[in-house]
Protein backbone atom coordinates (compact mmCIF):
# COMPACT_ATOMS: atom_id res chain seq x y z
CA UNK A 1 0.00 0.00 0.00
CA UNK A 2 1.45 3.55 -1.39
CA UNK A 3 -0.08 6.87 -0.46
CA UNK A 4 1.11 8.35 -3.95
CA UNK A 5 3.53 11.17 -2.27
CA UNK A 6 7.00 10.45 -4.45
CA UNK A 7 9.87 10.22 -1.96
CA UNK A 8 12.61 10.17 -4.70
CA UNK A 9 13.53 10.42 -8.40
CA UNK A 10 15.27 7.37 -9.81
CA UNK A 11 17.06 6.75 -12.95
CA UNK A 12 17.11 3.77 -15.11
CA UNK A 13 20.66 2.33 -15.04
CA UNK A 14 19.72 -0.45 -17.44
CA UNK A 15 16.84 -2.96 -18.84
CA UNK A 16 18.30 -6.47 -19.53
CA UNK A 17 15.58 -9.27 -20.97
CA UNK A 18 14.97 -12.64 -19.06
CA UNK A 19 13.04 -15.83 -19.89
CA UNK A 20 10.24 -14.64 -17.67
CA UNK A 21 9.97 -10.74 -19.08
CA UNK A 22 12.61 -8.23 -18.15
CA UNK A 23 14.96 -6.97 -15.38
CA UNK A 24 15.05 -3.43 -14.73
CA UNK A 25 17.97 -1.63 -12.56
CA UNK A 26 17.54 1.94 -10.94
CA UNK A 27 19.34 4.17 -9.55
CA UNK A 28 18.58 5.67 -6.28
CA UNK A 29 19.09 8.12 -3.79
CA UNK A 30 22.06 6.04 -1.49
CA UNK A 31 21.84 6.60 1.21
CA UNK A 32 20.42 3.77 4.00
CA UNK A 33 16.95 4.39 3.69
CA UNK A 34 16.75 3.40 -0.06
CA UNK A 35 19.14 -0.21 0.88
CA UNK A 36 16.27 -2.48 0.84
CA UNK A 37 16.27 -5.91 1.56
CA UNK A 38 15.17 -8.35 -0.98
CA UNK A 39 11.57 -9.20 -1.59
CA UNK A 40 10.71 -5.53 -0.18
CA UNK A 41 8.24 -3.22 -2.30
CA UNK A 42 8.80 -0.21 -4.41
CA UNK A 43 6.56 1.91 -6.37
CA UNK A 44 8.15 2.90 -9.45
CA UNK A 45 6.10 5.42 -11.52
CA UNK A 46 3.07 3.95 -9.91
CA UNK A 47 3.59 0.33 -10.25
CA UNK A 48 4.45 -1.70 -7.21
CA UNK A 49 7.81 -4.12 -7.59
CA UNK A 50 9.55 -6.40 -5.57
CA UNK A 51 13.45 -5.56 -5.54
CA UNK A 52 15.59 -8.83 -6.29
CA UNK A 53 18.53 -7.10 -6.40
CA UNK A 54 19.63 -4.50 -4.09
CA UNK A 55 23.44 -2.66 -3.55
CA UNK A 56 24.07 0.82 -2.58
CA UNK A 57 22.07 3.60 -5.21
CA UNK A 58 21.20 0.40 -7.05
CA UNK A 59 18.16 -1.74 -6.82
CA UNK A 60 16.88 -3.89 -9.39
CA UNK A 61 13.62 -5.74 -10.21
CA UNK A 62 11.88 -8.23 -12.49
CA UNK A 63 8.96 -7.29 -14.88
CA UNK A 64 6.77 -9.64 -15.66
CA UNK A 65 5.04 -9.84 -19.32
CA UNK A 66 1.28 -8.61 -17.53
CA UNK A 67 3.46 -5.40 -16.18
CA UNK A 68 5.13 -4.78 -19.65
CA UNK A 69 1.97 -5.08 -21.16
CA UNK A 70 -0.17 -3.20 -19.01
CA UNK A 71 2.45 -0.20 -17.66
CA UNK A 72 4.58 2.08 -19.09
CA UNK A 73 7.79 0.59 -17.65
CA UNK A 74 7.99 -1.09 -21.35
CA UNK A 75 9.07 1.80 -22.91
CA UNK A 76 12.00 2.60 -20.38
CA UNK A 77 15.54 2.98 -21.29
CA UNK A 78 18.44 3.66 -19.85
CA UNK A 79 18.65 7.66 -17.95
CA UNK A 80 15.11 7.41 -18.04
CA UNK A 81 13.79 9.28 -14.85
CA UNK A 82 10.71 7.16 -12.31
CA UNK A 83 8.96 8.13 -9.60
CA UNK A 84 10.04 6.25 -6.37
CA UNK A 85 7.87 5.31 -3.09
CA UNK A 86 8.16 2.76 -0.45
CA UNK A 87 5.57 1.29 0.74
CA UNK A 88 3.62 3.19 3.62
CA UNK A 89 3.95 2.83 7.35
CA UNK A 90 0.76 1.88 9.09
CA UNK A 91 1.70 4.49 12.19
CA UNK A 92 2.57 7.38 9.52
CA UNK A 93 0.47 10.07 7.94
CA UNK A 94 -1.65 9.73 4.65
CA UNK A 95 -0.53 12.27 2.47
CA UNK A 96 -1.83 11.88 -0.65
CA UNK A 97 -4.55 8.90 -1.19
CA UNK A 98 -4.69 5.47 -0.74
CA UNK A 99 -2.77 3.76 -3.85
CA UNK A 100 -2.10 0.05 -4.63
CA UNK A 101 0.42 -0.02 -6.89
CA UNK A 102 -2.26 -1.49 -9.43
CA UNK A 103 -2.16 0.07 -12.75
CA UNK A 104 -5.44 0.35 -14.10
CA UNK A 105 -4.38 1.16 -17.57
CA UNK A 106 -2.31 3.41 -19.62
CA UNK A 107 -3.50 6.94 -20.09
CA UNK A 108 -1.84 9.77 -22.86
CA UNK A 109 -0.69 13.46 -22.07
CA UNK A 110 -2.96 15.45 -24.35
CA UNK A 111 -1.91 18.63 -23.38
CA UNK A 112 0.59 20.87 -20.60
CA UNK A 113 0.16 24.66 -20.35
CA UNK A 114 1.26 27.09 -17.69
CA UNK A 115 -1.66 27.88 -15.21
CA UNK A 116 -0.52 30.41 -12.47
CA UNK A 117 2.66 29.26 -11.17
CA UNK A 118 2.09 25.67 -11.91
CA UNK A 119 1.20 23.35 -14.85
CA UNK A 120 -2.08 22.21 -16.10
CA UNK A 121 -1.99 19.07 -17.48
CA UNK A 122 -4.90 17.19 -19.56
CA UNK A 123 -4.63 13.50 -19.80
CA UNK A 124 -6.71 10.97 -22.09
CA UNK A 125 -7.87 8.41 -20.23
CA UNK A 126 -9.74 4.99 -21.67
CA UNK A 127 -13.22 4.73 -21.76
CA UNK A 128 -13.35 1.97 -19.50
CA UNK A 129 -12.21 3.69 -16.75
CA UNK A 130 -13.68 7.73 -17.41
CA UNK A 131 -16.50 6.31 -14.66
CA UNK A 132 -14.04 6.06 -12.07
CA UNK A 133 -13.07 9.78 -12.23
CA UNK A 134 -15.53 12.16 -10.18
CA UNK A 135 -14.78 16.13 -9.96
CA UNK A 136 -12.09 16.78 -7.23
CA UNK A 137 -11.59 13.09 -6.73
CA UNK A 138 -8.40 11.55 -6.45
CA UNK A 139 -6.08 9.66 -9.19
CA UNK A 140 -2.56 8.99 -9.17
CA UNK A 141 -0.70 9.38 -12.50
CA UNK A 142 3.27 7.80 -12.54
CA UNK A 143 2.18 7.10 -8.94
CA UNK A 144 1.96 10.57 -8.28
CA UNK A 145 -1.33 11.39 -5.77
CA UNK A 146 -3.15 13.77 -7.66
CA UNK A 147 -6.71 15.52 -7.13
CA UNK A 148 -8.81 15.81 -10.67
CA UNK A 149 -9.12 19.32 -11.22
CA UNK A 150 -11.44 19.12 -14.32
CA UNK A 151 -13.38 16.32 -16.17
CA UNK A 152 -14.36 15.98 -19.88
CA UNK A 153 -16.21 13.13 -21.59
CA UNK A 154 -12.62 11.39 -22.53
CA UNK A 155 -9.83 12.82 -20.55
CA UNK A 156 -9.40 14.87 -17.16
CA UNK A 157 -6.99 17.50 -16.09
CA UNK A 158 -4.70 18.15 -13.01
CA UNK A 159 -2.79 21.33 -11.88
CA UNK A 160 0.28 20.57 -10.99
CA UNK A 161 1.96 23.22 -8.13
CA UNK A 162 5.36 23.81 -8.87
CA UNK A 163 7.11 21.31 -6.09
CA UNK A 164 5.36 18.44 -7.95
CA UNK A 165 7.05 19.77 -10.93
CA UNK A 166 10.64 19.48 -9.72
CA UNK A 167 10.13 16.34 -7.50
CA UNK A 168 8.14 13.99 -9.55
CA UNK A 169 8.70 13.10 -13.56
CA UNK A 170 5.63 14.91 -14.29
CA UNK A 171 7.27 17.98 -14.68
CA UNK A 172 9.14 16.52 -17.59
CA UNK A 173 5.57 14.99 -19.55
CA UNK A 174 4.93 16.56 -23.15
CA UNK A 175 1.73 15.72 -25.36
CA UNK A 176 2.02 12.35 -26.40
CA UNK A 177 3.61 10.78 -23.68
CA UNK A 178 1.78 7.48 -21.90
CA UNK A 179 1.59 7.64 -17.94
CA UNK A 180 0.23 4.86 -15.83
CA UNK A 181 -2.96 5.54 -14.08
CA UNK A 182 -4.54 3.86 -11.10
CA UNK A 183 -7.85 4.99 -10.23
CA UNK A 184 -9.42 5.73 -6.63
CA UNK A 185 -9.61 1.92 -4.85
CA UNK A 186 -12.44 3.10 -2.97
CA UNK A 187 -14.04 3.73 -6.50
CA UNK A 188 -13.73 0.64 -8.01
CA UNK A 189 -14.58 -1.09 -5.16
CA UNK A 190 -18.26 0.80 -5.19
CA UNK A 191 -18.53 0.17 -8.98
CA UNK A 192 -17.70 -3.64 -8.30
CA UNK A 193 -20.48 -4.16 -5.62
CA UNK A 194 -23.40 -1.69 -7.89
CA UNK A 195 -21.88 -3.85 -11.31
CA UNK A 196 -22.50 -7.73 -9.01
CA UNK A 197 -25.92 -6.26 -7.27
CA UNK A 198 -27.47 -4.93 -10.82
CA UNK A 199 -26.40 -8.54 -11.79
CA UNK A 200 -28.05 -10.37 -9.62
CA UNK A 201 -31.31 -8.28 -9.62
CA UNK A 202 -31.50 -9.27 -13.76
CA UNK A 203 -30.65 -13.02 -13.12
CA UNK A 204 -33.79 -12.60 -10.57
CA UNK A 205 -35.73 -10.90 -11.95
CA UNK A 206 -35.54 -12.83 -15.39
CA UNK A 207 -36.11 -16.04 -13.60
CA UNK A 208 -39.35 -14.39 -11.91
CA UNK A 209 -40.36 -13.65 -15.73
CA UNK A 210 -39.66 -16.91 -16.72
Amino acid sequence: MFTGIVEALGRVGAVHGTRGGRRLTVAVPDDLAWRLALGESVAVSGVCLTVVESAPGALSFDLADETLRVTTLGGLVPGDPVNLERPMRLDGRLGGHLVLGHVDGVGRVTKVHPEGEGTRVDVEVPARLRPLLIPKGSVAVDGVSLTVAALEEDSFAVALIPHTLAATTLGQRRGGDPVNLEMDVIGKYVRGFLEQWQSSETGGRARRES
